[in-house]
């Protein structure tokens, strides 16, 4: 007879031997060990309360930060809105063999889900995500307010200066205007709006260069940001895509002969918020460092967000012999060689309609 079935007849034999009291004593762990584990199913399939301040019935929110223990992440659970007891928690992905499984980030649940289905989502990390669209032609104004208006994001750059953010996120720039490429970031709820920027500024870094690499040859452009305050000229000065090469070839002109720019947008910049929506001729007359009728080449800085076609346009632009161009009222643009066929062009779709007449 095998040692083994050996083993367990002696076993046997030996407990029927045993006195009333160690039978019933095993009988009672036997009868408690199958309650633990009723009692731990029960748990593990039981719809968990929620305590949502967003109103019962609607998903929770709630975040898993990085580098916590198995314990740790219990409390948080029932800190972030979860009732039920963390050594229940705790217990059950013990058991499971799941303590080192459990993933950081941001997550979601209905109503009705239980801590076996809440386990299934923190161990496939099935993390949710929001998204915010950051728009071609924006300045940062307009950028920080969108950040700071979105429900998802952790507003950590609330309060901070300029210079400040361009630390966080590892710029070497003094100044954050046209940074951040244009674009639909996807995020996990409750992320940090640095960790945003840091992704539009590096994805931005990263178009530049490319397009900068295939520059087209004798550019009167010093350096990829040079590039990029063109790119964003062009694109606040572009109604319609297909006149976006040849509004970046006007402008490339102009700095070949050192012709002033002439271009509303950077006055506009310029006045910040004192802009009114109606530029004056003695806004036009106002020396600012942004003032390209009084001050030659290009301004200081980007004046907004280039999108990937403007940058293209403005380092491959169209060979051509324009100078000037000006707004048809159809979001196209004419274009003119000289003064004069510039002039007729204002007298025939602009006098008395307003500027965009380079």
């Amino acid at each position: 007879m095998p040692a083994r079935q050996d083993a367990c007849l002696q076993w046997g034999f030996a407990l029927m031997k045993m006195p009333g009291f160690f039978k019933r004593l095993l009988f009672l762990a036997g009868v408690l060990s199958t309650l633990a584990v009723a009692a731990l199913a029960w748990f593990a399939w039981t719809p968990l309360a929620l305590n949502n301040p967003a109103g019962a019935g609607r998903p929770l929110d709630f975040s898993v930060p990085a580098g916590y223990s198995l314990r740790a992440i219990s409390r948080h659970l029932v800190s972030e809105g979860m009732d039920f007891s963390p050594w229940q928690f705790t217990l059950m992905v013990r058991l499971l063999g799941k303590a080192g499984a459990i993933q950081a980030g941001s997550y979601e649940i209905a109503a009705g889900t239980t801590p076996w289905q809440l386990l299934k989502k923190l161990t496939r990390g099935d993390v949710s995500q929001s998204a915010l669209l950051f728009v071609e032609g924006m300045n940062f104004r307009q950028l920080r307010a969108a950040l700071d208006a979105h429900p998802d994001l952790l507003h950590d750059t609330q309060g901070l200066s300029e210079q400040e953010i361009l630390q966080q996120i590892g710029a070497a720039e003094t100044h954050a205007e046209g940074l951040f490429f244009p674009d639909t970031y996807l995020f996990s709820k409750r992320s940090s709006d640095v960790e945003l920027l840091r992704r539009a500024y590096q994805a931005m870094q990263q178009r530049l260069a490319q397009a900068w690499a295939q520059r087209a040859d004798g550019l009167p452009l010093r350096t990829p940001y040079d590039a990029l305050i063109l790119a964003s000229i062009v694109e606040k000065e572009t109604g319609r895509a297909e006149d976006r090469a040849l509004v970046a070839s006007v402008f490339i002109n102009r700095l070949r002969i050192g012709m002033a720019l002439q271009t509303d947008p950077t006055v506009i910049y310029g006045m910040g918020e004192r802009f009114d929506g109606n530029l004056r001729k003695r806004d036009l007359q106002t020396d600012t460092p942004y003032n390209t009728y009084r001050r030659p080449g290009l301004p200081p800085t980007p004046i907004a967000m280039p999108g990937q076609a403007a940058l293209d346009a403005a380092l491959q632009p169209v060979r051509s012999d324009k100078l000037y161009f000006v707004a048809r009222g159809d979001g196209s643009s004419e274009f003119s060689r000289n003064l004069n066929e510039h002039n007729r062009a204002v007298n025939l779709y602009q006098r008395g309609k307003g500027r965009n007449n380079p």
